[in-house]
């Protein structure tokens, strides 16, 4: 099994009371809803939809609980604003009677639920609750993603700029470019495991199952990332250690974990091929192969894998934009990526670890037509 990670902490503490924004023309009603959600929340409140968009460009509020009536600029509009700055607040509509057509519409606009005017207690509590829970996973998540694009811009120009070429530097950057998509794989399952969590209620065997599917993925993943690292940190210390291994085992593992099950990336040719290698380095160099086809817009990626007298042959072969010949031997050269938020690492990540393992690479692609990469490995008895 895969170690266990904890789950990165959310945006706001136990201790600490989700910030709600009440925004309402009317006095009674406004104060009457803060003071309702004054025990489980932080309440601030406006009386007009400017002073509201000022309260909330100045501090990350968890939820809006916002009239639709109101003088100088109605809560439609109001919503509108919000949404040009802030993509990830919960906003909660207040409609009278009159208006709820309206409201039903604002859902359309960016709104996250509605309730009717005077709304319920308990009803307005859950649903403030529900939000709230909502936005704090929504911006965690938010900074995660920003902190994964910095992170990558970074080391895009440390490469520019250094141009590593000791064993050791070009390991470093090479740990955090292949760190970021099992990283990608664990925040998105995250986010699932959240939301199932958000609407399950009692118990739902079937709802239970997904929960348990998503887990385990995240635990692989995470597995992955644990991996990379200590490689890392034990690179100067010993040698891979490689062992007897069936590498279609590892590529399906790959579309599996890392790639949520893409059907795009198809396995043919044998049922077992054995060759000696380390499970997680190999994953490393397939882990590299599918994205980059993915990432060429491919819509199939057939892994074909045959043992032919002493080597296993295996052939990577996608129907996405392909390159020209000049662009070929700029990818085989390192440091190259036509893609804005590419490293060029990739295929020298790939070809690094194949060289160790014994292993050759090549590489044939046509502009519009696709890519065909062929790994040959040693071949080893069963």
């Amino acid at each position: 099994m895969f170690t266990d990670t904890k789950p990165a902490s959310s945006q706001t503490s136990a201790s600490e009371k989700p910030l709600v924004l009440v925004v309402d023309d009317e006095y009674g009603p406004r104060e009457s809803i803060a003071f309702t959600l004054s025990a489980d929340f932080a309440v601030d409140t406006a009386e007009r939809a400017a002073e509201a968009l000022a309260k909330l460009r100045a501090r990350p509020y968890a939820a809006v609980i916002l009239d639709i009536r109101m003088p100088e600029m109605d809560g439609i509009r109001a919503l509108e604003e919000i949404r040009k700055f802030d993509g990830e607040v919960s906003v909660i509509m207040l409609t009278g009677y009159g208006t709820l057509a309206t409201a039903q519409q604002a859902m359309l606009g960016g709104a996250n639920q509605y309730l009717r005017k005077p709304p319920d207690i308990h009803e307005l509590i859950a649903a403030v609750k529900k939000n709230t829970s909502h936005t704090i996973e929504r911006r965690r998540q938010a900074k995660m993603a920003k902190e994964a694009l910095d992170l990558n811009s970074a080391l895009k120009r440390e490469i520019s700029e250094k141009q590593p070429q000791v064993w050791q530097a070009r390991a470093a950057v090479e740990l955090v470019h292949d760190l970021a998509n099992p990283l990608t794989v664990m925040i998105g399952y995250a986010g699932l495991l959240a939301e199932e969590a958000n609407d399950i209620s009692k118990k739902d065997p079937e709802r239970a199952e997904k929960l348990k599917g998503y887990s385990s993925i995240v635990e692989r993943a995470a597995e992955y990332c644990h991996h990379l690292a200590d490689n890392w940190r034990q690179t100067t210390r010993k040698t891979t250690e490689f062992a007897m291994l069936d590498i279609i085992s590892v590529v399906k593992e790959v579309r599996h974990v890392i790639f949520f099950g893409n059907s795009a990336i198809e396995v043919v040719g044998d049922d077992q091929a054995w060759v000696k290698g380390a499970r997680f380095e190999l994953a490393r160099v397939f882990q590299n192969l599918f994205k980059n086809a993915l990432e060429a817009n491919a819509t199939k990626v057939e892994v074909r894998i045959e043992t032919l007298g002493e080597s296993v042959e295996v052939t990577v072969a996608d129907n996405g934009i392909g390159m020209d010949a000049e662009t070929v031997r700029n990818a085989l050269r390192g440091g190259f990526s036509t893609k804005p938020s590419g490293t060029g690492l990739g295929l020298s990540i790939c070809r690094h670890l194949l060289g160790v393992h014994g292993a050759t690479l090549a590489l044939e692609s046509v502009s519009g037509k696709g890519t065909t990469m062929k790994l040959v490995f040693p071949a080893v008895p069963e």
